[in-house]
């Protein structure tokens, strides 16, 4: 048997990265001298000395080359999902993977900024970055409604969650982003997130909302024509009974 002409495998994925990351390189330096709409597939792979099979190889397309961690964040993601432990608190566990996507940005700085700035720049990179946006939601929805299952509210209350999640996340990124990456952006995170855990996790405060816990209800009868301060009093002597 003749022994195969190929990489090896660890060769194979020495190489890819060097190819992808050329292929990058070479489409941001033409996006800011030209502008992202004025450039083509071809300008990039012409830059970078590669051919159109092999921009293809790792982007579906000229926006996918703007956001070329995101595949790995998804998946990445996705697998710390999956190896939850099934007693710990779900909310706690859908920040922690936030947190996995901001390490994206804050590895690279100054290519995070260059990102932004550009997608700023561009209708188009703002409508694909909503739909990568949008995929992490799903996959934190997915996992939520599978742990919320059997709850009344349970479809309602994963969508909700995951949605405050991917909201609390962004807030904290964008701003970091627009300041020019100035301060730690983890530490933000982790600030906006706690505002979510707080809110929805029933381990943070021992209940959550619709938790099942009621709270007591105060209802003040007075007539119609009955001043303010009447009612004003009756609702203070009300609340002092509780």
């Amino acid at each position: 048997m003749s022994e195969s002409r190929g990489p090896k495998p660890d060769e194979g994925e020495a190489v890819r990265p060097v190819m992808r990351d050329s292929l990058v390189a070479a489409a941001f330096e033409l996006f800011l001298d030209h502008g992202f709409e004025q450039t083509t597939v071809d300008d990039i792979v012409a830059r970078a000395g590669v051919g159109r099979r092999s921009f293809f190889r790792y982007f579906p397309s000229k926006e996918a080359v703007v956001f070329p961690d995101h595949d790995r964040g998804l998946t990445d993601m996705a697998a710390f999902l999956r190896q939850e432990d099934p007693g710990g608190d779900p909310v706690a566990r859908a920040c922690d993977a936030a947190r996995l996507v901001v390490r994206i940005y804050a590895d690279n700085p100054g290519f995070s900024v260059q990102r932004y700035l550009l997608t700023q720049r561009y209708s188009g990179l703002r409508t694909y970055e909503l739909s990568v946006v949008r995929r992490y939601e799903r996959i934190l929805a997915d996992y939520l409604r599978a742990r919320f299952d059997g709850r009344a509210d349970g479809t309602l209350r994963a969508d909700v969650v995951a949605a405050a999640v991917v909201a609390a996340h962004n807030h904290a990124l964008r701003s970091w982003l627009r300041s020019h990456a100035e301060g730690q952006v983890t530490a933000a995170v982790d600030e906006a997130l706690d505002y979510v855990r707080a809110a929805w996790s029933e381990d943070a405060a021992g209940r959550g909302p619709g938790s099942g816990e009621v709270e007591d209800v105060v209802v003040v009868v007075s007539r119609g024509k009955a001043p303010m301060w009447r009612i004003v009093q009756g609702v203070e002597a009300a609340l002092g009974d509780i």
